[in-house]
């Protein structure tokens, strides 16, 4: 059976939902140079991010004042607990796989470049 493929422009460039159901969800992030996704964390989602293709650096923390980077390269993967802050930031065209807990709605927002307001959703 096919299922329904969602695409959603963002100001960092669009992500695809391909899957979203009851245990879990599946999307694709593509994510322009020089552009970053929100500062964020979630409540209740835990997600892994894999990079197909590109270059990002993670911005991973507890708080604000305790992140570290980690620059990914195609092939690698990043997990995330609920609670944990964290901005994905693109050195180049990105693209990533994102695979989650259903919650896609589940996002707090503490900074946002593009003015989005905070713990709006994505």
């Amino acid at each position: 059976m096919k299922v329904p493929v969602k695409h959603v422009e963002k100001p960092w460039g669009r992500e695809t939902i391909w899957a979203e159901c009851g245990s879990y969800a599946g999307k694709t992030l593509f994510v322009k140079a020089g552009e970053s996704l929100s500062l964020q964390y979630h409540r209740e989602k835990e997600e892994t991010l894999h990079l197909i293709s590109g270059r990002v650096r993670f911005w991973i923390g507890t708080s604000a004042g305790a992140m570290r980077d980690l620059d990914l390269i195609p092939g690698e993967s990043v997990h995330l607990v609920p609670g944990t802050l964290h901005r994905i930031e693109a050195l180049a065209d990105s693209v990533l796989l994102e695979v989650s807990t259903p919650h896609l709605h589940d996002v707090v927002r503490l900074e946002d470049r593009y003015g989005r307001i905070p713990s709006g959703e994505t």
